[in-house]
């Protein structure tokens, strides 16, 4: 425990040193959009079906050499609350996620990732997500994502 706290310790001129630049809504990226999200590509949006292609970067690959399931897990949120998403109402928030991780992806390899709405119920939705690798058609993983929101008034 010493010796990590040791590594980690930071001195107050390093701190000093620090210029972080507070982030502008809508005029940059933050840093999870530019870390996690960065490199997703919309093929397809229609009605409950969103489709995404994305080259796994170098950024997201862990000490296998594979992309963490990490990563994987936040693709599934991302697409999955997008096919949910309702223009004009806030984003809605995650309830469940229940993921298989079923197969493994590599560096550059190209993923293509689909999210199918399963229904609606009053503020919750459900979503499909499946994550494929897009030259080989392997399944890497199938997620099943429930989220709640603001549902549009009937009035």
């Amino acid at each position: 425990m010493e010796k990590a706290r040791e590594v980690l310790e930071v001195s107050d001129e390093e701190v000093a040193r620090l210029k972080i630049h507070p982030h502008r809504v809508g005029v940059e990226c933050s840093f999870y959009e530019d870390f996690a999200v960065r490199g997703i590509r919309v093929d397809l949006v229609e009605p409950g079906l969103v489709s995404c292609t994305f080259k796994v970067p170098p950024r997201l690959i862990d000490s296998n050499g594979e992309l963490a399931k990490g990563a994987i897990a936040n693709l599934v949120d991302e697409v999955g609350g997008a096919v949910a998403h309702i223009q004009g109402l806030p984003m809605h928030v995650s309830v469940d996620m229940s993921i298989s991780f079923l197969s493994s992806a590599k560096l550059n390899d190209e993923l293509e990732i689909t999210s199918k709405l399963l229904g609606r119920k009053g503020g919750y939705a459900g979503t499909l997500v499946l994550v494929k690798n897009k030259a080989t058609g392997e399944l890497i993983a199938e997620g099943r994502h429930s989220l709640f929101g603001k549902h549009a008034s009937k009035m």
